[in-house]
């Protein structure tokens, strides 16, 4: 059997398994890639919102990063929650040492609408991390917080992607339109240009995790080799599914199926 690849997700916790790193382990899993995860917080949340929150020290955080690359480096890192300006300079310089592709998914406010970064913290991701990113997830409300504008027009969606190729540098942005009318469409900008990926809406309040699934997909893909653009696919596919055959788990916004997509499509990893 050949040696896996391998893809790290960075970021907070969900007891609830919907989120964070559990939700990216499994979308690992079921992208057939081999997941490792570091905690940057551990949040106390499910199905109705997020009730505490408790910021790992960044000693912790990096002692983690060490065991990881120390030992084994990934072929892509994803983060998600990152909640301080000290913890993107701890996380930092093992992304730019490793040279894999870095997929950023600038988690601010919970589904449930809490906040889980400060406005100094979304000042500081532009400076540090959204650089260096091979690919950055934003939905619509964390592209306006990123940008500054109001997105609310197509026209809106392709100023914000020349934002973040030319004004921050990322080498793409997916840019998620699931907040506007309409069906829902995903703008991918690159070098290569925009690309756009539409989807039907489902009657369905169970969407917990879908920016962390959506972007632990990237990542997966991207540790497999794939292009961007061939990732965006997959994941786009991938979520699709993942929303339409929800497990209808909680009392309140209930997690996606992270296992839809490998099941329909019939794939068997070895």
């Amino acid at each position: 059997m050949k040696k896996p690849n391998i893809a790290l997700t960075i970021a907070g916790t969900d007891p609830s398994g919907g989120a964070g790193i559990m939700a990216d382990l499994k979308s690992f899993h079921a992208s057939g890639v081999y997941g490792m995860a570091v905690a940057t917080s551990i949040v106390s949340q499910n199905s109705l919102g997020v009730q505490d929150v408790y910021h790992l020290p960044v000693e912790v955080i990096e002692s983690q990063l060490k065991s990881v690359f120390d030992d084994e480096v990934p072929h892509a890192i994803k983060t998600g929650m990152i909640a301080s300006e000290e913890m993107m300079q701890t996380i930092k310089p093992f992304i730019e040492q490793s040279g894999k592709p870095y997929v950023i998914d600038p988690v601010m406010v919970a589904k449930s609408g809490d906040a889980l970064m400060d406005d100094e913290g979304k000042g500081k991701l532009k400076e540090i991390l959204l650089p260096l990113a091979t690919v950055v997830t934003p939905n619509i409300p964390e592209a306006e917080d990123i940008t500054g504008f109001k997105i609310q027009t197509e026209e809106e969606i392709k100023k914000a992607g020349a934002f973040f190729l030319n004004e921050i540098g990322s080498k793409g942005v997916v840019i998620k339109g699931g907040h506007l009318e309409g069906d829902a469409i995903d703008y991918l900008f690159t070098e290569n240009g925009v690309k756009s990926w539409k989807s039907e809406r489902f009657n369905t309040k169970h969407t917990h995790g879908t920016g962390c699934t959506f972007s632990a997909v990237i990542t997966a893909e991207l540790a497999k080799g794939h292009t961007i653009e061939e990732a965006v696919e997959v994941a786009k596919r991938f979520i699709t599914l993942a929303i339409q055959y929800t497990p209808e788990i909680g009392k309140g916004r209930g997690p996606v199926n992270h296992f839809a997509y490998q099941k329909i499509e019939g794939l068997d990893y070895e």
